[in-house]
């Protein structure tokens, strides 16, 4: 069987090869592999360069990436202090501005966190999970320092001070090694106490050759029956934070992918880096045996395509036909893929050598598995969306608090995801079944879809009755269109008749010549295809344009590390205060990229603070009709994520105009979440006032800092 490599998504960057604890369970250091002793304590600068430069370039030849994911790990990543760790961060983005987004994280046990190491990681932007098993006695059976002492009051310090609210956005969750020795509800309410955003409940490391310590006393499936008393307590509690086991085992119900590489037969994407540079496998195949992880590669001389066809890569990408025998006859194994790779390896202890064998912990994930399937699906608790007290304040004093950010996102689109899915009750027929179906099979694919702002608007329209009917239909077909091809999913849909332009949300339009043959538009393999007339079968869009059809595909613009769509197609892109321009030609685009990218230098110097605002509220900019000294900035209270912008002709007036836009956009989305005033006059003269205000208050140099006492204003009226 051939097995294609896979484009890695996960880069794991060792930073440190020694800890300051000194756990018994830890697979780096207790385990078969002792290949840590040989390394450098710290990554070198040269090597973090070069990493990024191989991170880049990956992502460079696979398109298909938007977005990469590195962990700084260890060891234990604090040890390479504030400024490595600093530096590593400012390496990574700037080697990928431009390419593709940056999601960096880092596991720590959280020991040498202080308030200035919080600040840096929330002004890093480096999420950050800490390790921590419990309560006390949980914490404490394994997680020691190296004279014998427990962590848990260090450990609970540093959890209370990233969780604090200036620190919270960094705050990533909790990592919980399983002991069933442990109390299983102890654990969780000690765990469940922090607040914590998320949480990952792991099994120990251990082998056929190095088996999980197993008391009589305890049944036959201790670790499962551990899991399902905490899952059962997190479920009659209304689940208060996501949990990636228990939430990976539900995607497998729903036969969706899972969230951790531990479940399901999805292809691995993670790689790792040592501190000196070395290219290896996931590290728990620290526990197999010594070089386990190898590949014989390094950043310095391999790129990661190259390692990507390793064979111990492509072993592991082989799908229900890679698992053991037992395996592919078992009736949860789409659920639970065999569990993790590490877990299934014998020297010849288990039923067969090698990984050709279940999971060290079949048994218990059998029982756990089958226990989830069996429970009741929980009804979704319905709570309304809103911010929390120190989310309000942050959005007051002119902070971008993360969290607080976030509820605006959530809140907006699910107001956005209700409004379509009203549409597609109103407007019954083969579209509105596409999207709906695409909807259970594909939710990830049709919500990254419904965030196009300009969604919202043209549903509200169509509820209304301000659209005729077949314009309403061809729009949902456009919209499943565009999630089927993100899917790759295989759809066709019939065109109305007459239709001359088709727009996919933030892809492009495709332009019809003037006939009066059926078109149906299709998708396959996330190809984009066309049938007309009696030709058969369907045609790519590209092989169309002799035929009079004509693709344009949606552009966007740069403005250092933010991209926003240019959204100058969209047929429901108004709403502003004055009219859109029509389509940009090459020249005006090329202009406005200029100018966007110059701003780019202007918001990184200038309004660094508002950042996070402008990276999670801005999705589209549409350009205006309208001449202004100094051109001018609007959003539509209807269309979350967009601002229309009548150029400035300066580059620092830009960045200014792009600040407001992420104020007003945040203005509309607290007026949908929170009555601020009485009455549309009302809130209009508010919103009028508190832009006015800022700027004539706050000097050029500060944008628009008067964000904060206006809210405050605000909140004392």
């Amino acid at each position: 069987m051939t097995v294609k490599a896979r484009a890695f998504r996960q880069f794991v960057l060792k930073v440190h090869s020694r800890c300051d604890l000194a756990c018994d369970h830890c697979y780096i250091y207790e385990h078969a592999d002792q290949s840590w002793a040989r390394r450098p304590r710290v990554i070198s600068d040269a090597t973090v360069r070069a990493t990024a430069s191989r991170i880049a370039e990956h992502a460079r030849a696979h398109p298909e990436l938007p977005r990469v994911h590195v962990i700084l790990h260890g060891g234990e990543p604090l040890l390479a202090g504030r400024e490595r760790l600093a530096r590593i961060a400012s390496t990574l983005r700037s080697a990928l501005d431009g390419v593709c987004d940056l999601d960096l994280r880092m596991q720590t046990n959280g020991l040498r966190l202080d308030e200035e190491f919080c600040a840096m990681l929330v002004r890093e932007r480096i999420s950050t999970g800490i390790s921590l098993d419990g309560d006390r006695t949980a914490n404490d059976r394994h997680r020691k320092r190296s004279n014998g002492a427990g962590s848990y009051d260090a450990v609970v310090r540093a959890v209370r001070l990233i969780g604090s609210p200036p620190y919270r956005p960094s705050f990533a969750g909790l990592l919980c090694t399983v002991d069933v020795q442990n109390d299983p509800l102890a654990v969780y309410e000690a765990l469940t106490a922090l607040e914590p955003p998320r949480v990952d409940f792991l099994l120990p490391h251990a082998t056929w050759d190095r088996p999980p310590e197993r008391d009589p006393g305890l049944g036959t499936v201790p670790y499962a029956q551990w899991l399902t008393t905490v899952y059962d307590r997190w479920t009659a509690d209304g689940r208060p934070f996501p949990v990636r086991l228990f939430d990976s085992l539900e995607q497998g119900r729903e036969g969706r992918e899972s969230f951790t590489e531990a479940l399901g037969l999805g292809s691995p994407d993670l790689v790792v880096v040592e501190t000196d540079g070395e290219i290896e496998q996931a590290d728990w195949l620290k526990t197999v045996e010594q070089g386990a992880p190898s590949t014989g590669f390094d950043v310095r001389r391999h790129s990661f395509d190259r390692a990507a066809a390793h064979p111990g890569f492509l072993a592991r990408r082989t799908g229900l036909g890679g698992l053991s025998e037992k395996c592919r006859g078992c009736d949860v194994v789409r659920v639970c893929g065999g569990g993790l790779y590490g877990h299934r390896w014998s020297s010849g202890k288990g039923p067969g050598d090698g990984f050709d064998n279940p999971s060290v912990y079949c048994d218990d994930l059998f029982a756990l598995i089958s226990h989830v399937l069996e429970a009741p699906r929980p009804e979704p608790i319905a709570r309304p969306h809103t911010l929390s007290a120190s989310g309000f304040d942050s959005l007051a004093a002119g902070r971008n608090d993360d969290e607080a950010l976030r509820a605006l996102v959530a809140a907006e689109f699910s107001a956005r995801r209700l409004l379509v899915g009203a549409v597609c009750g109103r407007y019954p027929g083969p579209e509105a079944e596409a999207l709906t179906e695409l909807d259970r099979r594909q939710p990830q694919e049709v919500a990254e879809v419904l965030r196009h702002p300009y969604l919202g608007a043209w549903a509200i329209r169509s509820l209304e009755g301000h659209l005729e009917p077949a314009a309403v239909r061809l729009r949902l077909g456009e919209i499943a269109t565009a999630a089927a091809l993100a899917a790759g999913t295989d759809l066709r849909l019939e065109l109305p008749p007459g239709t001359t332009t088709v727009h996919l949300p933030a892809l492009g339009r495709l332009i019809l010549p003037g006939c009066v043959e059926p078109v149906a538009l299709g998708t396959r393999r996330k190809a984009l295809l066309l049938a007309f007339g009696d030709h058969r079968p369907p045609l790519p869009v590209a092989g169309a344009t002799g035929r009079g059809f004509r693709w344009e595909p949606a552009r966007r613009i740069i403005a250092g590390e933010f991209r926003f769509l240019l959204e100058d197609g969209d047929p429901y892109r108004d709403g502003f205060t004055t009219e859109p321009s029509p389509m940009l030609d090459e020249e005006e685009f090329h202009h406005w990229q200029r100018l966007f990218g110059e701003a780019g230098r202007h918001l990184g110097d200038r309004y660094d603070r508002h950042a996070p605002g402008i990276r999670a509220l801005l999705t589209a900019c549409t350009p205006l009709r309208g001449e202004k000294a100094g051109g001018f900035c609007t959003a539509n209270p209807l269309a979350f994520g967009a601002f229309g912008l009548a150029p400035p002709e300066n580059s620092a007036r830009l960045a200014e105009l792009i600040v407001e836009g992420v104020q007003q956009v945040k203005f509309n989305a607290l007026l949908d979440l929170f009555d601020l005033a009485d009455g549309d006059e009302a809130r209009e003269s508010l919103r009028s006032a508190y832009l006015d205000r800022a700027h004539r208050a706050v000097p050029p140099d500060h944008g628009l800092t008067a964000y904060g006492r206006r809210m405050a204003a605000v909140l004392r009226g």
